[in-house]
């Protein structure tokens, strides 16, 4: 049992009643909302709260979709809503919308609204406009250990004066300041603390004059609602889900459509009148108010030495000559730590299920006298397809997705999105799909799911698309076993590996290039369009939290894909058993499969046992070596490890095994470019039906890469037979 010290247990310590129910939400008394920017430690706060483990970086996609948990404190319960962090309320993006709508909809009792202690200004923006939609707020200056770092001093009591809600100072790294909050919180929900009104920005004279009018109109059209001012300046600008929103009595049942009729035509004239400066006489009336209260309350030393050294890093990784160098010797880095350091533990994990655990349930099946074909079928088909997945995929992923969250908790992965916006923007993409492209190295179905963070549906839609040219960690071994048995050999001994690694490599690089001419066909043609504008803030470098890191991308990220992926291989393996044991005439199904897909493998420089390979094996790229020699054993007389069972062999083995089915040099390269071109798993499948809701999209999304894959080895094919 945890040992608290006196005074944790303090009454005069508000967090003495802290008690943190996690997800358990129940009933509570009050509801509060986090709201901030993205990389100001929101979600560390809500953590910190709930007891919850939730990952606090900008990973892509983390809080697009809200995250609830709760706590207690004195006597009173408070169910905490994590929103997604953004920059603005101003547009309709999808993580804006979900923030401004609970604000607005949801009406929480308290908006804590969390901002980065170093970067007052760029986050006063947000504050502003979430003012203008409830006072009933508390402003959490997070990152003191930052601000003091950068020498930056914050005249607290003034600033909460001047706002008009409470201020608190907090570090929730170090849990400093979580006391105050506590009890910030709960004064503003009770009523103890009764915030003020104040005028937030100030527009011109046309645009206020514009604002107030309609302001006063709603008003007068109902006397209760108290966000009259920020309401006026999203109609004037035909926000259709607010219009929407006051015809169906969403924010006021007492609002009669047809009173509200004249507001909305007002509210258009205005639109027409002010033209396209009303939005940018808005943004710049919000950046000179949060502009002055940073000149007012706020004082910093520029030349501090962390100003001086996170500028000098920015210099060097952001560089246009050195960035890119330093952006693929990292990236490199983490790819090899990734394929060499998953070698011994995946090892382990096959040694344990294949060889220990596998037998010893095909003796059990035997002494209780199951049925040979039922054994076969849950333990040579069902358990050695799940256990090839885990063996393979689970090592891979627990070291990939740790080290590249180590490399976003430092502050570097945005970095890498700033290097590469430019040669995105000009593929007509987005500058975030740098992002996720890079996640998809780790996995496609979370390459998919980190698309939430790009806002245009275009521009979302062409990142889902081209996720799969990122070369997943399922296809690597694939990749690396290949290149070694029939490219490594072609060159003495001590240039081997050289050569195996290079040959990946190109791949990889051959991956990233059909990502940007698929962004730049589809921007041209299905998804025309101009890439548009975002803003990426760079965060601070901060020294990454190597044992939270691990904890929580091993639980929230590794396991959760593993699971999904496991959920669909176990079917693969039912079938792949099934179509080896179930015969017709004189031969199984597989074998018929394969020699009625043999010309057409063949006629593209692959082979009926490789397409079989990839059809069966849709559901994990994991598997697709294990039945490649399963079906390859069954081709050339050989039992294997049995009929339909999948398995392993030393590279010798495989190297015979695969020579003996036919394969040649021309094979491997065909099947290592159609690895990197075919369709996604069905995981990332999934994931897209998920994201886009669209068949359509889905169907394009997984047959595009086929069709690239049979054009390309087709090309590959002709030319080696030309030239040989």
């Amino acid at each position: 049992m945890k040992k608290h010290t006196a005074c944790e247990t303090c009454q005069l310590n508000p967090t003495s009643d802290l008690k943190q129910w996690g997800a358990n939400l129940g009933n509570s008394t009050y509801t509060v909302a986090l709201a901030g920017n993205p990389n100001t430690g929101k979600s560390s706060i809500f953590n910190a709260l709930t007891g919850l483990k939730q990952h606090t970086g900008n990973w892509p996609g983390k809080t697009v979709t809200r995250a609830e948990g709760s706590y207690s404190h004195k006597d009173d319960k408070f169910k905490i809503i994590d929103l997604p962090g953004t920059y603005s309320l101003l547009s309709t993006s999808e993580d804006e919308e979900v923030a401004r709508d609970f604000i607005l909809f949801g009406q929480p009792d308290v908006t804590v609204i969390v901002v980065d202690a170093s970067r007052l200004q760029r986050n006063f923006s947000l504050l502003l406009q979430i003012l203008e939609i409830s006072n009933k707020a508390v402003l959490c200056l997070n990152l003191m250990d930052e601000a003091r770092r950068h020498r930056i001093e914050i005249d607290v009591r003034t600033l909460s004066k001047d706002l008009g809600i409470p201020v608190i100072c907090t570090s929730a790294r170090t849990k400093e300041g979580l006391s105050d909050l506590l009890a910030a919180i709960h004064q503003v929900a009770d009523g103890s603390f009764l915030p003020e009104k104040t005028t937030s920005f100030q527009l011109t004279k046309q645009t206020g004059t514009a604002v107030a009018t309609i302001a006063n109109d709603l008003h007068t059209l109902d006397s209760k609602l108290t966000n009259t001012n920020w309401l006026a300046m999203r109609l004037i600008e035909d926000d259709k889900s607010i219009i929407d929103a006051l015809q169906k009595g969403q924010l006021s049942n007492s609002i009669d459509f047809e009173n509200l009729a004249p507001i909305l035509h007002r509210a258009t004239a205005y639109r027409f009148k002010l033209g396209d400066n009303y939005r940018n006489e808005l943004v710049e009336a919000i950046y000179a108010k949060a502009s002055k209260l940073v000149k007012d309350h706020v004082s910093t030393d520029s030349d501090s030495y962390s100003f001086r050294l996170d500028r000098s890093i920015d210099h060097i990784v952001t560089h246009r000559i050195w960035g890119f160098p330093i952006m693929f010797m990292l990236l490199g880095l983490i790819l090899w730590l990734t394929i060499t350091g998953a070698n011994y533990p995946s090892q382990m994990l096959s040694t344990l299920l294949l060889d220990h655990v596998y037998p010893f349930l095909k003796d059990t099946s035997t002494d209780m006298d199951i049925p040979v074909w039922l054994g076969g079928f849950l333990i040579d088909g069902i358990y050695l397809a799940t256990a090839w997945v885990i063996s393979v995929m689970l090592p891979p992923m627990a070291i990939f997705f740790p080290l590249f969250t180590l490399l976003e908790d430092f502050g570097y992965l945005p970095r890498v999105a700033f290097n590469l916006d430019r040669i995105f923007k000009k593929s007509g993409a987005h500058g975030k799909q740098a992002l996720t492209m890079s996640m998809g190295f780790g996995c496609n179905a979370a390459g998919v799911v980190a698309t939430r963070i790009i806002n245009s549906p275009r521009e979302k839609l062409i990142a889902i698309i081209t996720n799969n040219f990122s070369l997943c960690n399922g296809r690597w071994p694939t990749q690396i076993l290949i290149a070694s048995l029939f490219l490594g050999i072609l060159v003495p001994a001590k240039w081997s590996g050289s050569v195996a690694m290079f040959a990946v490599i190109f791949i990889a690089i051959l991956g990233i290039a059909f990502t940007f001419f698929t962004s730049w066909l589809l921007s041209k043609t299905l998804l025309k369009g101009e890439s548009s504008f975002f803003t990426l803030e760079l965060p601070p470098y901060r020294p990454p939290r190597f044992f939270q890191t691990l904890y929580s991308s091993f639980i929230d990220r590794t396991l959760i894909v593993l699971w999904r992926a496991i959920i669909f291989a176990a079917p693969a393996g039912a079938i792949i058993w099934l179509i080896c044991n179930i015969h017709i005439a004189d031969q199984n199904i597989a074998l018929w499969l394969i020699h009625g897909l043999n010309p057409m493998g063949l006629f593209i420089g692959l082979n009926g046992v490789i397409l079989l390979a990839y059809i069966v094996a849709i559901p994990a790229n994991e598997i697709v070596i294990p039945t490649i020699l399963m079906l390859t054993a069954l081709t050339v007389g050989s039992t294997g490890a049995g009929t339909g069972v999948l398995f392993e062999g030393s590279a010798n083995e495989v190297s015979t095994l695969l020579h003996a089915g036919g394969w040649t040099t021309l094979t491997a390269i065909n099947l290592m470019l159609f690895s990197l071109l075919h369709n996604p798993c069905s995981t990332t499948i999934y994931n897209i039906y998920k994201e886009t809701g669209s068949r359509k999209w889905t169907a394009v999304a997984t047959l595009l890469p086929v069709f690239y894959g049979l054009i390309v080895c087709f090309l590959v094919t002709k030319v080696w037979y030309f030239f040989a």
